[in-house]
């Protein structure tokens, strides 16, 4: 007994190189993480690039055709409806291609080692939390690796979709044709839906801000209209230039942030509970 009371002294009063240390090892695990899902990855690459990556350069991929029913359930007829996507796509550099598979095998293989790579986050914070908190690690990764799947989802349906039907269509005059480069098209991608799972993992990262006392409910309840500007202003961007497409995007967005609020507000109530 006193020599497990005696370890767990030492864990708690590791000093600054220890945790230096301990850092260390997380992302060299976690880098593992992501390599090996990397591996596993190029066993499907035919499948990750043909149907996931470039599926939304089709006219049959499935957001557009729900756009489509959408807009004939609307008695829109075929206004919002895709028959063809007029661009190509095109590799201009030597090692383009080699370059683009290495980075979006990398992609993939983070986006799948993700709740591992919580897990090594958790390890490494636990011991700064109340032993009620560190009970909490398996509903802590969960619902963080649930709200990030579910905005690698959104991005991957919605935002990248979107962002290729205007993109492909735009143009400031009929002699312009759209040629795109796999690097920008690539680049978009990953932008797209990195960006759509991080937002998601706002009301996590809001309970932590919340916790360290750095934001309150009444502070995002005071900036919520500048939020819900900023939140159509990116809704306008990257959708076409429709109520309909803009309404989609920024629903979930707005969604996500006032959960963030309510989650802020509880985080406040239980500190008080606490305290009194």
């Amino acid at each position: 007994m006193a020599k497990n009371s005696k370890e767990k002294k030492n864990l708690n009063e590791m000093s600054f190189l220890d945790h230096l240390e301990e850092l260390r090892w997380l992302l060299v695990r976690s880098t593992l993480a992501v390599i090996i899902m990397a591996c596993i990855t190029y066993f499907i690459s035919d499948y990750l690039f043909d149907i996931v990556i470039f599926g939304p350069t089709r006219p049959t991929f499935i957001t557009y055709t729900f756009f489509c029913d959408l807009s004939h359930s609307l008695g829109f007829a075929d206004s919002i409806c895709i028959t063809e996507m007029p661009f190509i796509i095109q590799n201009t550099e030597m090692e383009g291609q080699v370059n683009m598979f290495v980075w979006m095998c990398l992609l993939a293989g983070f986006i799948l080692s993700f709740p591992y790579i919580l897990f090594e986050i958790w390890k490494f914070i636990s011991p700064a939390l109340y032993e009620k908190e560190r009970k909490n690690a398996k509903i802590f990764i969960f619902i963080s690796s649930l709200l990030f799947f579910l905005g690698i989802l959104f991005g991957y349906y919605v935002v990248i979709p979107m962002s290729v039907n205007f993109l492909a269509t735009f143009t400031v005059s009929d002699i312009v044709k759209n040629q795109f480069t796999l690097d920008s098209y690539l680049g978009m991608v990953k932008t797209s839906v990195l960006a759509s799972g991080i937002f998601f993992e706002m009301p996590i990262i809001i309970y932590f801000l919340t916790k360290l006392g750095l934001v309150t409910p009444v502070f995002l309840r005071k900036y919520w209209k500048y939020a819900v500007i900023i939140i159509l202003i990116v809704a306008a961007i990257v959708t076409p230039p429709d109520v309909v497409s803009q309404t989609i995007v920024a629903i979930p967005m707005l969604l996500i942030y006032e959960l963030s609020i309510l989650i802020s507000k509880l985080v406040v109530r239980n500190q008080k509970k606490a305290n009194d």
